[in-house]
């Protein structure tokens, strides 16, 4: 899709622009588009480019079909329960922004996002723009961070980032050490193992979610109950900083215990790399299990909670076999590896992410980690816009369930201040 307006530097200014053609972006063109704004929707790629190189071969969505959907729309199909591929899940964008006839320039990469003659200026793979409102929707969760340390590595041991990693067939053979146990490392080192890899898992302490309790999927509980909607603030009052998501298994609860009796060998955190190939790891593999055990707890205490209140009648919680398996503890933990002797051959990096905001060249937008500054997605410059960020304004933010909110919230900011 390409809109009438092509861009050739006229000096013809749209009322917005958006940067990214994700789930976010393509919400907010959306209501854009619903109120009568001029706008363009610029991706670097094609729709959902992200989405599409960014993900393993067997990924699926986190959220149920019945969740996951774009503003405007709602499930009816005959699997509400399930979750989509990644595959699955670009045909949805796509198919979005096809019936809705968004103004999308795929192929089209911003380099240079400032500020000119009373509104700003984006320069582009294409040419030039200009727009009174400027929507980033690029994402800060589409750039691998990994710890200094990965330098260090001997050059034979193959590194790769849960971002480029694509299946078990594409790592060289041998033993597989993940490190990092949040979404994306927990459900990679399951796989692996499931290929009949031998697996490593650094673990880290991130909390857990069970896949289904009382009868329903837990995301929609949590919608439901309203914990999704906590306040960003109160995130951080309660934790110290914004945690890393919660594990979610696709189909099933993910738990360390349930990785161990997989067989995957559970390490702590990973402390250090010296010369040679030899790791060091802390001695926090018990505290990391336990972690994950007390967030489940507290998730579905909340939930009983609500259901009670809600005066819900819901059957009794079945056991989880991912929750109930034996945690059995090496004796003594290992505090120290050698990569060749472990035979370990692959390091996947599952360290977290953070996002890539180099084009965006306007004065006290970014902070000095170069990360947008805003307030529940409104920038400090008049007419700056964020959709998507992680953690935005709640719990709910930067999954596909906040676009709903956000996008006509930005879009009625927009036009409020037009």
């Amino acid at each position: 899709m390409r809109s009438s307006r092509q861009m050739n530097g006229s000096a013809d200014v749209l009322d917005a622009v958006v940067v990214g053609a994700g789930w976010a972006g393509l919400g907010v063109s959306y209501w854009l588009a619903r109120r009568g704004l001029r706008h363009s929707v610029l991706e670097r790629g094609r729709i959902g480019e992200t989405w599409r190189t960014q993900r393993w071969d067997s990924f699926r969505m986190n959220t149920p079909n019945v969740q996951t959907v774009m503003p405007g729309d709602r499930y009816e199909g005959p699997d509400p329960y399930g979750v989509l591929t990644r595959d699955q899940f670009v045909a949805l964008l796509e198919d979005f922004a096809g019936r809705n006839g968004l103004p999308i320039e795929a192929d089209t990469a911003v380099s240079e996002l400032a500020q000119e003659n009373g509104a700003y200026r984006l320069t582009t793979s294409h040419g030039t723009l200009r727009a009174r409102n400027v929507i980033v929707a690029s994402g800060n969760l589409n750039c691998p961070v990994r710890p200094i340390s990965s330098d260090a590595l001997p050059p034979d041991i193959y590194q790769i980032d849960a971002s480029g990693y694509r299946s078990a067939a594409d790592l060289p053979g041998g033993a597989v050490l993940v490190v990092g146990s949040g979404q994306s490392g927990a459900q990679i080192a399951e796989e692996l193992a499931e290929a009949g890899r031998t697996v490593f898992l650094a673990t880290s302490r991130v909390g857990r979610l069970p896949r289904r309790y009382r009868g329903r999927d837990v995301m929609i509980w949590l919608d439901e109950s309203g914990l999704l909607d906590v306040r960003r603030e109160e995130v951080i009052r309660l934790a110290g900083r914004i945690p890393p998501r919660g594990v979610l298994g696709s189909e099933h609860t993910i738990s360390l215990q349930a990785l161990g009796a997989q067989g995957i060998v559970l390490l702590g955190r990973l402390t250090g790399v010296a010369d040679g190939g030899r790791l060091s790891f802390a001695d926090d593999v018990e505290a990391n299990v336990r972690f994950g055990d007390e967030a489940s707890d507290n998730a579905k205490r909340h939930i009983d909670d609500y259901i009670g209140r809600a005066g819900i009648d819901a059957p009794v919680s079945d056991p989880d076999p991912a929750e109930t398996v034996a945690w059995r503890q090496r004796d003594p933990a290992i505090g120290s590896l050698d990569l060749s002797r472990s035979g370990i051959t692959s390091v996947v990096w599952c360290t977290g992410f953070k996002g890539d905001f180099s084009y965006v060249g306007l004065p006290d937008a970014l902070d000095a980690a170069g990360q947008p500054v805003h307030t529940d997605g409104v920038g400090v410059l008049p007419g700056l816009y964020f959709a998507g960020l992680d953690f935005a304004s709640t719990r709910k933010s930067g999954i596909i369930l906040a676009i709903a909110e956000e996008a006509p919230r930005l879009v009625e900011h927009i036009v409020g201040h037009s």
